[in-house]
């Protein structure tokens, strides 16, 4: 029989750190991963170091940063790399099973990246001429093309009740799609299974009985920093990011951060269905979990929307590790607060089931000795691109477009609503942090540089262009619509500007 443990990794799109009840979240449901939180450890500065789709689960999956990954602009059609082993190949060298349902995002579509097996729920992609095998399972109960009938787009934030029975939501499906994994597991071999839940991601399509709790429970309001007041006078991307929000009132915004939160404890929820199947098959005291999400959301807060920002509802990710009962290098009921990313995930649970971590990767083990001093976040190349450097307490972001900086103390200000740059009191930690940043530029960065110091390139004023598509509105997804290049193209447009917002 098995001698190691097992590994479950859960993963969500767009779950911001805060949104947890055990962070002190005001209206939060999460029963779940609180008790999960008890049982183990929370990181309180966890970041994603990309803080959008793709780059961030090419991290995930690699313990590598962008550097060596390859990407930081959002590149659905790029290879994961050969020369770096996955977080599942380098577990089934060491003799694991290795399986994941839900959403990969990976091209192509039905490329493994070293699992034995993915059952694959990929948003209905059908640029890329593949049916997921969620398409399929609504084909086979009568349901063909069906899922995107709500009339909701997957970078806006209207919402509605989701519009299929109970059973047929994503959440749902990818639950018993993983429950049904475990329990056809080989148990003569530990098993490495990875859950990654589309949602929260809009299309906001929560059920109407989670819609139903959240009717009763006051819904937090967006926070705005003075900083972020006028928006003429913030960086181009933070312009962008704001304009992302012109559609919604403010009782518009209190209805987007509802149906957020519902679909938020939906999956929580869902997850107690795994904990239960692991108890049936006497697996809760042999598998190791990790909670986490590829970035976080902004909802709202300084006015900005979605992600590719380096502030606290964007970057910030929960991360939570739940060890086995007699494993004090993880404990239980404890908080953590050095500093961690996704890079850091691969070699933890490497590290935890005395597996060798490969030298490609970058992260540190989370129950080791050796901590960073200092965190490199990396978004975008083009107009819209931003830099992060954090050293734990206080965070320096860079919009190289108009050289505009911003510099938060989280200890004093977790909310960001002070930007400290100009602030005498704060001039060493900006001049030691705006060292490391520079020390970090490299290939594209370059542009931005004069002598070894940053210079940046000149200011813009955003201008909204036309959203033809509607934020990647999908349509009638049958008959299935044909793979064009023209279609490809306006799904992910090269530059993710005024004419484009990316499809993450």
């Amino acid at each position: 029989m098995q001698t190691r443990p097992n590994v479950l990794l859960i993963n969500t799109d767009h779950w911001s750190s805060p949104l947890l009840g055990a962070a002190g979240h005001p209206c939060i449901l999460t029963p779940t991963l609180d008790t999960f939180c008890k049982n183990g450890v929370r990181f309180t500065n966890a970041y994603s170091e990309h803080p959008f789709c793709i780059p961030a689960r090419r991290t995930l999956m690699t313990g590598a940063s962008a550097r060596a990954h390859g990407d930081r602009v959002f590149s659905p059609t790029m290879l994961m790399p050969d020369h770096l082993p996955t977080m599942a190949q380098t577990f089934r060298d060491a003799g694991y099973q290795a399986y994941a349902v839900g959403k990969i995002h990976v091209y192509p579509q039905r490329d493994r990246i070293g699992f034995d097996d993915v059952i694959l729920d990929d948003e209905g992609r059908s640029i890329y001429n593949v049916a997921d095998d969620y398409d399929i399972y609504l084909g086979d109960i009568g349901h063909t093309g069906r899922q995107f009938d709500h009339g909701m787009g997957n970078n806006q934030y209207t919402y509605r009740a989701w519009h299929l029975p109970e059973a047929t939501h994503p959440t749902n499906w990818t639950t018993r799609m993983m429950a049904r994994t475990i329990k056809r597991r080989d148990p003569r071999r530990p098993a490495f299974w990875y859950l990654s839940y589309r949602h929260p991601h809009p299309p906001l399509v929560p059920l109407q009985a989670y819609l139903d709790i959240y009717r009763e429970i006051p819904i937090d309001e967006p926070f705005v920093g003075e900083w972020a007041r006028e928006r003429g006078e913030l960086p181009y991307n933070a312009q962008a990011t704001q304009a992302r929000g012109d559609l919604y009132g403010k009782g518009e915004i209190i209805d987007a951060r509802r149906a957020f939160y519902a679909l938020c404890t939906h999956i929580e929820h869902q997850i107690r269905i795994i904990i239960g199947t692991l108890r049936e098959e006497s697996l809760t005291n042999d598998t190791i979990i990790c909670f986490t999400s590829d970035h976080g959301d902004m909802l709202g807060n300084h006015g900005m929307w979605a992600k590719r920002v380096f502030y606290e509802y964007s970057a910030g990710i929960p991360m939570i590790l739940v060890g086995l009962p007699d494993d004090a290098r993880v404990g239980f009921n404890r908080v953590d607060d050095r500093l961690v990313g996704l890079q850091d995930v691969m070699p933890t649970l490497l590290d935890l089931c005395g597996i060798d971590i490969p030298e490609t990767v970058e992260g540190l083990s989370m129950v080791g000795d050796a901590k960073r001093e200092f965190l490199f976040g990396e978004a975008g190349e083009d107009a819209h691109s931003s830099r992060m450097i954090h050293d734990g307490r206080h965070k320096l972001i860079y919009y190289p477009v108009g050289h505009y900086f911003q510099l938060f103390d989280l200890e004093e200000d977790p909310h960001e609503l002070v930007d400290l740059f100009s602030d005498p009191d704060y001039a060493d930690v900006l001049s030691r942090l705006s060292e490391i940043l520079e020390g970090q530029m490299y290939g594209s960065d370059e542009k931005w540089m004069e002598n070894g110091t940053l210079v940046g390139e000149p200011a813009r004023q955003f201008q909204p262009g036309p959203d033809r598509t509607l934020s990647a509105m999908r349509g009638d997804q049958w008959p299935f619509p044909p793979a064009t290049e023209e279609g490809f193209l306006e799904w992910f447009p090269e530059t993710k500007g005024e004419e484009g917002e990316e499809d993450g």
